[in-house]
């Protein structure tokens, strides 16, 4: 009975070799959907910059989709090949077998409904020997081609070779503050506004009881018609110099004042005009002595 054992043996390592070589194709197809639902999931949030719970949607419906993945290409391989969960049988394994070895044809099912019969005689037992030593000589492994999982590496390359391009070409930013912002779905972001507020002036002091000019200009996609400058509660247009850039005159300051810079809902960052004082003459006072044959005594003068 030497044979049969061997052609058990045999067919074990075939399922063996078989859940390998699902593992392999499975691990491919994972890397490649799964990239691909990533830069997928990070272009929605790039483009729409949804809200928080937008985003905690797009967060939990990413990790639904890569943990059935998961599950699908790569655990469920796992636990078939450690048979911790059922696999084929002996039986659809030598289908597949036989369908791969042309010269088996229906042979390696005939040995095994032969073999698994609960009565056996010496003649059926020669004849299951006999079909044995047939089956021996056949690699049945080979019919498990690892090589055939090289058409499957497009899958995972090209979503690789996405990401490469967005980090090699500088727009590395489409990733990773996606990324950010889906992982803290919980935090809030902010777009980014279409211009930013640039002041011209170099330095933000004013004398005091001076007339100070302000001037700023946007940077950015949008150009704005007119803007405003926030100074406590009160608001107030700005002058147009010309596209983008702006003035505004505070008259003769006393004291430090605080500001905002509003156009097209967009506010800038808080400023602060600092205001020094001048100098000034409070008291004038002179002496006076006088040569000693005028006879005159020292006066002061104010």
């Amino acid at each position: 009975m030497e044979a049969k054992n061997i052609i058990y043996t045999k067919l074990e390592a075939f399922i063996k070799k078989y859940y390998t070589n699902e593992l392999l194709r499975g691990t491919i197809f994972f890397i490649g959907l799964g990239l691909l639902y990533f830069i997928f999931t990070m272009l929605v949030e790039y483009f729409l910059w949804l809200p928080q719970g937008g985003r905690t949607v797009l967060f939990w419906l990413f990790i639904a989709v890569e943990v059935f993945l998961l599950l699908r290409f790569i655990l469920f391989p796992v636990f078939k090949l450690f048979k911790l969960q059922k696999g084929i049988d002996y039986n659809q394994a030598s289908g597949i077998i036989g369908r791969h070895f042309s010269e088996i044809n229906d042979k390696l099912t005939n040995f095994l409904q032969l073999s698994g019969q609960s009565q056996q005689s010496e003649l059926l037992a020669a004849s299951i020997e006999q079909k044995a030593n047939t089956l021996q000589p056949i690699p049945f492994t080979n019919a498990v081609n690892f090589k055939r999982n090289l058409k499957y590496v497009p899958y995972a390359a090209v979503p690789l070779l996405l990401i490469l391009f967005f980090m090699i070409s500088g727009n590395g930013s489409v990733i990773t503050q996606s990324f950010d912002r889906v992982v803290h779905y919980d935090k809030h972001y902010a777009p980014p506004a279409p211009f930013e507020f640039v002041v011209l002036n170099n330095s933000l002091t004013a004398q005091q009881e001076t007339d100070f000019v302000l001037q700023v200009k946007t940077n950015g996609k949008v150009v704005p018609e007119s803007a405003m400058i926030t100074i406590g509660e009160e608001n107030y247009y700005l002058e147009s110099v010309k596209p983008g850039v702006f003035q505004y005159r505070f008259e003769k300051p006393s004291k430090n004042i605080e500001f905002q810079l509003q156009a097209n809902d967009v506010t800038s960052r808080p400023y602060e005009l600092n205001v020094v004082a001048v100098p000034t003459i409070a008291n004038f006072e002179m002496r006076l002595q006088f040569p000693a044959y005028l006879g005159r005594k020292p006066e002061v003068v104010r």
